[in-house]
């Protein structure tokens, strides 16, 4: 374990003027606070503080961020508080380190609700000062690289966690060496048998091609020499998660990519890197539409860098990179590499106390951009809209669009005119009717290229339909619909979360007022009562969450019963059998002596107690189900999702209030229909029905509804265990060759 004086040697080596006493006091403090506590791998807890802020030392950052780095867990992880740390170290060392601690204590019914919450009191943190953002990624790293301490199932949760979310923020923020290692790593956890098929192909491959790479290498230096350009010229390979994903995304085998080893051109000054592609591109010739320049046109998280891809000296496909060392430095440290320190422990007018250091950082793009999109982000969402929409945000791919005027907006590949009107502004998103792409009006679903001057056509009476969340891209864009859509519909999902909470809390004994709901809104991470209200209508949030956020102690001890067999036949029967949702006109609100004591009817499958029938398209556990009365014929059960329910939306007395009552010892399959897009070739629907078959699933019926000279779509309707089993199913399915689509059908 690294020592005291050690730690202050590494930071003196790039800061001579290092506050010792700082690191000294925050390395003893952090030490004697985590005392005894050990980590999964037995070492004591202090070494993983210690190996974070020695991280941080190889980026070259303050002693104020390597002092945090030592201090980050002490909050969250001892008896240390936000006060005391205020005390000993300053105020602006004690945001840092609460900025970097979870909300243990907002005791949220959620899972995913909680780990949004993280995120987003995370993310606000970073907007704040990015050295929260450079502690959280040195802590995330060298959890990475001790996670084969970790149990089987926290590895993976933990691995998947950050190719989501801590890779792509890295990348984000420019930090690209970072990126890398976190990939790489999750990488070999999430899919242990790819990581290895393509680290051994890479090997290989590096082996039969180091002839070439020198000769290339040679060529290019003997080039620079001729043209007196003073260049260092290195190859370099991709990294097995980059080579993967690649493979993934485009359907190529290892064999086909053209770009697995590529060079670096580090030159001194800007005009040198121009100077360079001119004698490269005069000797030998460029591969069309290959060619980037990055350094006129920067990339949001800073970038900087020339791409081009030549017919190189044998005849082969060589990428090049061309950029400065100051380039080369962003590129690999993206925003720590902008970092100025000043040093407040000197006797300079309104120093402050303990010598702790304040950053100034330069108004990098990156960081514009996060403190740019918190604020979209910010705006209302639910904890789960937040979570998927800041996924969507970090992952980048650009295309550089333009106003009419001028102004220059970086957009994700496979962006459309409506992501660039969100781009603009929410309002233009939301008064979006049409777009001019170069002057022409095109479809709203065009996908916009790189140079395009997009033009939006606006009007004032215009409401963003629903069905916009499907075409656009970007986060900003879907968060902003989907609020739209969510404020069009909330009156009305509102009502019937309304009457499920009463309903629900009826059957606990309990009473409920909207009232109750103030105190615990924190817990159900909604912003106001209707939110959760209308949350409930949707079905996005149990009443039984809203139950136990509003009575913590409350424990349903109920049983279930199976519904007695009736006497009675038809309509009679069953109105007397399940209790409703809405009331009949005409029927007494008090229950029959047969009815279930919840007022719900227990659907144990289609040999029920009740006459029970499914819609043609399913229903399966794990679906939020409604129940139809059919007068003399039972009752039909739909998913909530169904569109079918729309004609029964005038008849509220043929709504029925159901639930399922799975018996686990004696499981059943159940319904659900599917609509698949396959490829017409020899074998595909055998590809088909065994990928069915592995899962466990039967088909029941299969039909051809639409054939084409080059693919068959077709419905099966088939059985399946529950939810999570059909989208395990569909899942295979999209990644089977034959299949180029898999969905679900709802009506």
């Amino acid at each position: 374990m690294m020592r005291q004086y050690e730690l202050v040697e590494r930071v003196q080596r790039y800061k001579p003027d290092v506050n010792e006493a700082l690191l000294n006091k925050a390395y003893v403090y952090a030490m004697q606070k985590h005392g005894h506590q050990k980590r999964a791998s037995g070492d004591p807890y202090f070494s993983h503080p210690l190996e974070v802020a020695a991280i941080l030392t190889e980026m070259h950052m303050d002693e104020a961020t390597i002092a945090v780095a030592l201090l980050h867990d002490t909050i969250e992880d001892t008896t240390a508080t936000r006060a005391e740390i205020d005390e000993l170290f300053g105020p602006e060392m004690g945001k840092l380190v609460e900025g970097l601690t979870k909300l243990k204590k907002l005791d949220l019914v959620s899972k995913k609700a909680e780990q949004a919450e993280n995120l987003r009191k995370l993310l606000l943190a970073i907007s704040e000062d990015v050295r929260v953002l450079l502690v959280k990624l040195a802590d995330r790293l060298h959890n990475m690289r001790t996670l084969h301490h970790m149990r089987e199932d926290k590895r993976l949760r933990i691995a998947e966690e950050t190719m989501e979310i801590y890779a792509p923020l890295a990348g984000r923020m420019g930090m690209q060496g970072m990126r890398e290692e976190l990939e790489e790593i999750a990488f070999r956890y999430i899919n242990p048998e790819a990581h290895r098929m393509v680290t051994e192909r890479l090997a290989e491959m590096f082996e039969r091609s180091k002839g070439v790479l020198t000769e290339i290498e040679k060529s290019l230096s003997t080039l620079f020499e001729k043209y007196a350009i003073k260049a260092d010229v290195t190859s370099r390979q991709k990294k097995p998660w980059s080579v993967f994903r690649k493979m993934e995304a485009k359907a190529l085998s290892f064999e086909q990519l053209s770009d697995i080893f590529g060079f670096r051109v580090v030159v001194d000054t800007v005009p040198d890197c121009y100077r360079a592609l001119g004698a490269i591109h005069t000797t030998w010739s460029m591969v069309p539409g290959r060619f980037k320049d990055y350094i006129s046109t920067p990339k949001q998280n800073d970038y900087r860098s020339i791409h081009t891809t030549i017919v190189g000296p044998s005849r082969q496909r060589v990428e090049l990179q061309i950029r400065t060392q100051e380039m080369n430095k962003v590129a690999e440290y993206g925003v720590a590499a902008h970092s100025i320190y000043k040093d407040f422990g000197s006797k300079e007018a309104g120093a402050k106390p303990n010598g702790a250091t304040h950053q100034i950082s330069k108004e990098t793009n990156a960081y514009a951009w996060l403190r740019r999109t918190i604020e979209q982000l910010a705006e209302g969402d639910n904890p789960e809209d937040f979570l998927e929409n800041t996924k969507l945000e970090l992952f980048q791919d650009q295309v550089f669009c333009f106003t009419p005027k001028g102004m220059l907006i970086a957009l994700p590949r496979g962006a459309t005119p409506i992501d660039f009107a969100y781009a603009v502004h929410t309002d233009v998103g939301d008064s979006c009717v049409g777009a001019k792409v170069n002057g022409r009006i095109m479809p709203l679903m065009t996908e916009l290229k790189n140079g395009d001057e997009v033009e939006i056509i606006r009007s004032k009476a215009q409401v963003p339909p629903a069905a916009w969340e499907s075409i656009v891209v970007t986060g900003k864009a879907r968060s902003a619909i989907r609020r739209a859509t969510k404020n069009a519909i909330r009156k009305q999902y509102s009502g019937l979360g309304m009457r499920i909470l009463e309903r629900a809390f009826e059957r606990t004994g309990k009473s409920f007022t909207k009232e109750s709901l103030k105190p615990v809104l924190h817990r159900l991470a909604r912003k106001d009562i209707e939110d959760v209200l209308s949350a409930v209508g949707r079905g996005e949030l149990a009443s039984a969450d809203v139950i136990k956020a509003v009575f913590p102690d409350y424990k349903d001890e109920r049983v279930t019963a199976p519904v007695p067999k009736q006497k009675e036949e038809g309509w009679s029967r069953i109105r007397n059998a399940a209790g409703m949702l809405f009331q009949i006109p005409g029927r007494s609100s008090r229950r029959g002596k047969d009815q279930p004591k919840d007022g719900a009817v227990p659907i144990r499958g289609v040999r029920g107690d009740l006459p029970v029938h499914f819609a043609p398209e399913g229903a399966v556990p794990g679906d939020r189900i409604v129940g139809i009365v059919q007068p003399g014929s039972g009752i039909t059960i739909y998913p909530i999702q169904s569109p079918s329910l729309t004609a029964f939306d005038d008849q509220p007395e043929r709504w029925i209030d159901v639930r399922w009552d799975i018996d686990e010892n004696n499981k059943e399959r159940f319904p659900a229909r599917v609509s698949v897009t396959a490829i017409n070739a020899p074998g595909s629907l055998a590809d088909i029905a065994q990928v069915i078959a592995s899962n466990d699933a039967n088909i029941h019926t299969l039909s051809m509804v639409r054939t084409a000279p080059d693919f068959t779509e077709m419905l099966i309707d088939l059985e399946v265990w529950d939810v999570k089993h059909l989208n395990r199913l569909l899942s295979q399915l999209k990644e089977n060759s034959s299949v180029s689509d898999a969905r679900r059908v709802n009506g």
